[in-house]
């Protein structure tokens, strides 16, 4: 089966958030997502709200559910106290966890599980403990797979970054590309999960998806979201999904 489509929506938020008014609407954007074909949708709430807002979750959560309820709610975000406790009053179905600084733009590396492995583990429990899917951030290195194993997460999300930065070096690319099958093997010989996102658009998305055809999920929202300035959000998450593989 094909990686499924979360569409993530903090760049839509960013752009409403440039002026006091409630357009472009989080909500409604993600509504015709999943309209149209997307299978989730993925926001990143920040501590200083600067794209989602912790107001955006609930709306979000009762969107998918009252309208979508195949459809799954992705949080993303660095595991403060009062991360968990977000998550925990909106229940979604998979957490992400990230190692971002608070004034980060955007996830720029995954975690140090040499380091920070025992820290997480407990994190990881209680969200599972609460019926949540955990997944987290992690760079292309197939050697670090056994850390991350161990913080008894289901799941790894493959930081593609430096592949879609790779761009127009064909080689470039070819090597990141490797690279991300090979830990996403590893991974799988784990027992983990793979997602994978960051920096992926329509055209990249396809070899991705080739050489690595278990993947469970792709989360987009940048590249997603730049497109869907020249096609629209349907005909953006359409021509996304025919790219991870979806022949509808």
């Amino acid at each position: 089966m094909p990686a499924k489509l979360s569409v993530n929506l903090n760049a839509v938020a960013l752009l409403r958030n440039r002026r006091d008014l409630p357009w472009p609407s989080v909500t409604h954007l993600g509504r015709i997502a999943l309209a149209a074909g997307a299978h989730g949708l993925t926001v990143h709430p920040r501590p200083d709200q600067r794209h989602t807002r912790f107001s955006d979750l609930p709306a979000l959560r009762a969107l998918i559910d009252d309208a979508f309820p195949q459809a799954e709610f992705n949080i993303e975000g660095y595991p403060t106290e009062d991360f968990l406790d977000l998550v925990e009053r909106n229940q979604p179905d998979q957490v992400t966890l990230v190692p971002d600084d608070p004034s980060q733009p955007t996830s720029d590396h995954g975690w140090d599980f040499s380091a920070q492995g025992a820290w997480l583990k407990p994190i990881v429990a209680r969200l599972r403990k609460r019926g949540m899917r955990v997944s987290l951030f992690c760079d292309a290195d197939r050697d670090i797979v056994p850390a991350a194993r161990d913080t008894g997460a289901d799941r790894i999300e493959l930081y593609t970054g430096p592949y879609g930065g790779s761009r127009p070096d064909s080689a470039k690319a070819g090597k990141a590309l490797d690279s991300l099958a090979e830990t996403a093997e590893a991974a799988r010989a784990a027992g983990l999960g793979v997602n994978a996102g960051h920096d992926l658009t329509i055209e990249n998305l396809e070899p991705l998806a080739s050489k690595i055809p278990f993947l469970a999920e792709v989360s987009i929202g940048h590249g997603l979201t730049a497109a869907a300035l020249e096609f629209g959000m349907a005909e953006t998450v359409r021509r996304f999904l025919f790219s991870a593989g979806w022949r509808i």
